[in-house]
């Protein structure tokens, strides 16, 4: 079992505790802060980068900078990759069987494989979508 520090368990329940939503390192000291157990920036930054490395944690590197997500499934080769809606920025992890299909496909007739724990895929929200069309635009 791999060594964890405090910060690192800190860190790791954060985001747990917050599954629907991306965070960025700011956002995870303050929340930190807030409950008790301040943690530095630059320590947040090494646990995020080691949590993304084991595959416990999305990184999605934006316009705005980086944000981060709990991943439920950790294991490698999982179909799961991020939804980002380009209108309010809402990042939505998602974990669909045909997802595997997608993968497979894309390795056997273009001898492409893609990195699941890298792939965003932008567009709008229903949200932002349901907005659009209520406002007459499409």
């Amino acid at each position: 079992m791999p060594y964890t520090t405090k910060q690192h368990q800190a860190v790791l329940r954060c985001l747990e505790q917050r599954p629907g939503e991306a965070l960025t390192a700011a956002d995870l000291a303050e929340a930190l802060r807030r409950a008790g157990s301040p943690v530095g920036l630059a320590t947040i930054y090494r646990q995020l980068e080691k949590l993304e490395q084991a595959g416990r944690i999305h990184k999605v590197t934006t316009e705005e900078g980086a944000f981060y997500q709990y991943c439920p499934h950790p294991s490698e080769g999982r179909g799961c990759f991020l939804l980002r809606c380009e209108d309010c920025g809402r990042i939505v992890h998602l974990d669909c069987a045909h997802l595997r299909d997608l993968y497979d496909h894309l390795e056997a007739a273009h001898r492409f494989r893609i990195d699941p724990r890298q792939t965003v895929l932008t567009g709008r929200c229903a949200a932002c979508a349901e907005k659009e069309t209520a406002c007459g635009v499409q």
